[in-house]
């Protein structure tokens, strides 16, 4: 191929291959995953837009984080896209590293790290015009904030943030992300020893999981029955039980 023509070429290949890599994800194909995100990050690397690369290895962070068991491999993935995006000229890829880094560290529990790297996001965010488009949003970023709080500060202020992210996520496209905040929600409903209001918004999360098929929806809406365990001879978490093995088969 000409040469001027083939940073174009890598960066739709590297589109495609990240397109397959989710794809091979949710179909429970988790070795082929890995082999189409190896091909991805080639090709991003390859069009020569460190932020392009920054997008495959949040892509791939993403899926590691729930095919793959502990923080440490999606911990790497994380940082990796960190480093590009900072590289990089897009601002909205920016934010949402920052924003990943922040989910990792709450998860870990490493709170001050969490908060650095949410203000950075935020930050990031409230700067115009950027390459990556508008695929990352105030919205999506508002379940960062609820993340960060469910797991290192308030599950009050968490349940808060994740109902506004809820709300604002209504595009078609978002169905699936609003899904996952909607389930954070009733998980934050639990830690606020409200059970049965988690227990409603869960029957509501089950129905988009199983109209949207993805699979990290239903991964986390089992995480958060999980922790109703205490309350499951009562009637009303009998029936999400039923539900969940009718709707989504487990």
């Amino acid at each position: 191929m000409p040469e001027p023509l083939l940073p174009v070429l890598q960066a739709v290949a590297a589109q495609a291959y990240t397109l397959a890599g989710r794809a091979a994800f949710e179909t429970r194909d988790d070795a082929a995953s890995r082999a189409l995100y190896a091909e991805a990050t080639a090709a991003a690397g390859a069009a020569g837009q460190p932020w392009r690369r920054a997008v495959v290895h949040m892509s791939h962070a993403l899926v590691t984080l729930y095919s793959a068991p502990g923080l440490d491999a999606a911990q790497r993935l994380v940082d990796a896209a960190v480093r590009d995006a900072r590289a990089g000229e897009s601002t909205v890829v920016r934010a949402r590293a920052h924003a990943l880094q922040a989910e990792i560290a709450a998860r870990s529990g490493a709170e001050k790290q969490a908060k650095a790297a949410l203000a950075l996001a935020w930050y990031d965010m409230d700067r115009d015009g950027d390459p990556a488009g508008t695929s990352f949003s105030a919205a999506h970023l508002r379940g960062f904030d609820g993340i960060m709080q469910l797991h290192v500060g308030d599950p009050g202020a968490a349940h808060d943030h994740f109902a506004g992210s809820a709300a604002a996520l209504s595009a078609p496209r978002e169905r699936v992300q609003q899904a996952i905040v909607a389930t954070d929600q009733a998980l934050a409903r639990i830690r606020l020893d409200e059970p049965q209001a988690a227990a409603v918004l869960l029957h509501g999360c089950v129905t988009a999981a199983a109209s949207t098929g993805g699979r990290v929806p239903a991964l986390r809406i089992k995480a958060a029955r999980r922790e109703l365990r205490p309350w499951r001879r009562e009637k009303r978490f009998a029936d999400l039980d039923d539900r969940l093995i009718d709707v989504l088969g487990s």
